[in-house]
């Protein structure tokens, strides 16, 4: 169904207003502050909002991701199906991440942002505060494969919640009736949490608001017009990676890519708001399913893209990284620069379970290349800012993924009209005509 009608629903206006208020209260207490400490108290206190709202997204992925998941596998019907699926969205992810990183790679050389830069460059011996070399092989099995489910949970590490979801689900496709029970109430879990995910969105504006005015207030605005041509620059070329991914997509959605972008407007707004792509996924797995994809498909792909399919982060990765070279006058040869391309493809899987992952993944590569670690104090000021734009793609490259996953499985369907947010949409429902054997309705 076309002609998705644009108006703005309720939690999206309710961001907006968030936001410029949040701008204007920010700018107007650092202006009116008597000092640093007063400016900085003020932001800690507003940080509770977006803390409690950033908590209470944590509590409910978890359960979310497990149930959601397990019912869609286990309603499969065969591991044969799930391998498919699973090959599907991998072949995408590695596809898109390489698009990504070159896209970012050559921008960056195109603009050369760090050439010129009007910036008193840090002393090559300061120290970043980043941890470097975080990410190793030993370090992903970690995340991957969990010692614990409990633990997973616990430490919300989506990847290994993911791994033990396609164990529990393939075994209870394999035992048939006997799991019918389990599965019908693990369903009712996945409404319960779909509900819980309406009221926790109540609170984003105030959230949004918090976080907002809180980074103006110590960043102040001034911020933007002294990095405002390398940050212009690296969103128009997050701009060209939107019109990259929308291309592939439209390559198997055709005209609808231009409907799932106004599916998924909310979810990349809040994501860019609270510069949070975990905070968007509740919803973008919502929309996900009105714009008609099989709820089986958005429940076992966006979890996994979450880890493997982080497009915005991974520009960024190698947008930085030379804009660092350039700053200091580091020359990298063509194959230098395609060597760092292939150690990003690699070091970038698996960054969702790292705190600040970007930076660590920069922090790695830039010892790699003997590149100064100090060249990151040039971003940790406007790294929230550029946080932002890197969330909201994320969001938009993995909706873009479980709908093409969808479409070539012949799990997409026509969108469902526009509802409130307050109203809910059956886990399994859509895939009734798909699969009526095995879409038994809790």
């Amino acid at each position: 169904m076309h002609g998705v009608p644009v108006k703005l629903n309720r939690l999206t206006t309710m961001i907006l207003a968030a936001m410029v208020l949040g701008i204007i209260t920010g700018y107007a207490w650092r202006e009116m502050a008597g000092s640093p400490e007063a400016i900085k108290s003020f932001a800690d206190n507003l940080s509770v909002l977006t803390d409690i709202f950033l908590r209470l997204i944590k509590m409910i992925i978890a359960p979310l991701v497990f149930s959601t998941l397990v019912v869609g596998i286990a309603r499969m019907g065969d591991s044969a199906t799930v391998g498919r699926i699973g090959a599907k969205a991998m072949g995408w992810f590695v596809t898109a991440s390489l698009v990504s990183l070159m896209l970012g790679l050559v921008m960056v050389n195109l603009l050369k942002p760090g050439v010129g830069l009007s910036l008193p460059l840090p002393d090559i011996t300061a120290s970043s505060g980043i941890e470097k070399g975080a990410l190793t092989l030993k370090d992903f099995i970690s995340h991957l494969i969990p010692k614990s489910v409990f633990d997973a949970m616990a430490k919300n590490e989506i990847l290994a919640i993911v791994v033990f979801s396609l164990f529990f689900g393939t075994g209870a496709a394999a035992i048939g009736d006997k799991a019918k029970g389990l599965i019908d109430a693990i369903d009712a879990v996945a409404h319960i949490m779909l509900k819980v995910t309406g009221y926790v969105m109540n609170f984003a504006p105030f959230a949004v608001f918090a976080a907002i005015a809180g980074m103006v207030a110590k960043e102040g605005l001034g911020i933007l017009s002294t990095y405002g041509s390398f940050m212009a620059q690296f969103y128009m070329s997050l701009g060209l990676l939107w019109l990259a991914l929308l291309a592939m997509g439209a390559i198997f959605l055709k005209g609808r890519v231009i409907e799932l972008l106004r599916a998924v407007r909310e979810p990349a707004l809040l994501a860019f708001s609270t510069a949070s792509s975990e905070a968007a996924y509740p919803k973008t797995l919502d929309r996900l399913k009105r714009f008609g994809c099989s709820d089986r498909i958005a429940s076992f792909v966006l979890p996994m893209g979450y880890s493997f399919n982080l497009d915005g982060s991974m520009m960024y990765c190698t947008f930085a990284t030379i804009f660092i070279a350039q700053a200091y006058g580091i020359d990298l040869t063509l194959s230098q620069e395609i060597t760092m391309l292939l150690i990003l493809m690699v070091t970038s899987k698996g960054m969702a379970g790292v705190p600040r992952a970007s930076l660590v993944v920069i922090a790695a590569t830039l010892a790699q290349f003997n590149i100064p670690e100090a060249g990151l104090l040039l971003l940790l000021g406007v790294d929230h800012f550029l946080d932002m734009g890197r969330s909201a793609t994320n969001v938009l490259g993995n909706a873009i993924a479980a709908s093409v996953v969808a479409k070539t499985e012949k799990q997409l369907t026509a969108a469902l009209p526009q509802l409130d947010d307050d109203d809910d949409i059956e886990p399994q429902g859509r895939d009734v005509e798909l699969q009526p054997a095995m879409a038994k309705q809790g």
